[in-house]
């Protein structure tokens, strides 16, 4: 399968089910590099498993995942760790490490992960954690950080590594609006400022009237809808109009 250029990730006739229950069923979609894609859904309908196989923390039953030209099936655990430090992955509780600084939170991976310098990983977490307004935050502890405070502070651990792609899980849950605007504005700096490809799991439809160059909608597994916001809100799917709509 030729893949384009510019496609970050694409799912091609991807299903996957626990049991007999089918969380994905035939599922087609794709994201170029720098664009948002937004994932609506009620509950339960495989958005957080469509980010784990993207992650290659599960494997589809059948079907294909590429991620940045790399077809997921076909790659080792090297393989596969390489594609991995191509992503960064927001977490819907920031999961920052208590015991930690937010400095320590954001030496961690550039520690682990690269070959930087103490000057260097100054440097960069600096100019990350300025980036997403908590410049003068960092020797704090997470406990001492608000929840908006908190999800940009995860978000910061995202970019760290400078992620092609940055996989989002409700950026904006439990967050008042303003902060949840403040979140959507982060989120569009990434993408115009890096050509960050962002897929975001997220109920929030006025932040993805905002953010999203294309949304999928999910239901029972299967892909209802696919498109531009005025697409998905034209659709002839009942549930996809509904969720864009609310």
């Amino acid at each position: 399968m030729t893949i384009s250029p510019n496609i970050a990730v694409q799912f091609k006739n991807v299903t996957k089910a626990f049991g007999e229950k089918r969380v994905l069923n035939d599922v087609s979609l794709h994201l170029e590099q720098g664009q948002v894609l937004c994932l609506l859904g009620r509950s339960g309908t495989g958005k957080s498993v469509t980010l784990k196989i993207i992650m290659a923390l599960m494997r589809p039953d059948s079907g294909e995942v590429w991620v940045d030209h790399e077809n997921l099936a076909g790659l080792s655990e090297r393989g596969l760790s390489a594609v991995r430090k191509k992503l960064g992955y927001l977490f819907q509780d920031a999961a920052l490490f208590d015991s930690l600084t937010l400095y320590e939170n954001l030496a961690l991976p550039l520690k682990r992960l690269t070959n930087k310098s103490k000057e260097e990983i100054d440097d960069k977490i600096h100019h990350v954690l300025l980036a997403v307004g908590l410049g003068s935050d960092s020797a704090k502890y997470p406990s001492a950080l608000s929840g908006g405070m908190r999800k940009r502070a995860g978000l910061a651990r995202a970019l760290v590594l400078d992620p092609k792609i940055l996989l989002a899980d409700e950026p904006s849950s439990g967050l008042d609006r303003i902060t949840a605007s403040e979140i959507d504005e982060l989120l569009l700096r990434c993408k115009e400022q890096h050509g960050t490809a962002l897929i975001v799991v997220t109920h929030d439809v006025h932040g993805t009237r905002r953010i999203a160059d294309r949304v999928a909608v999910l239901d029972r597994g299967d892909l209802v809808a696919f498109g531009s916001v005025e697409e998905v809100a034209q659709s002839e799917n009942d549930v996809a109009r509904r969720l864009i709509a609310e």
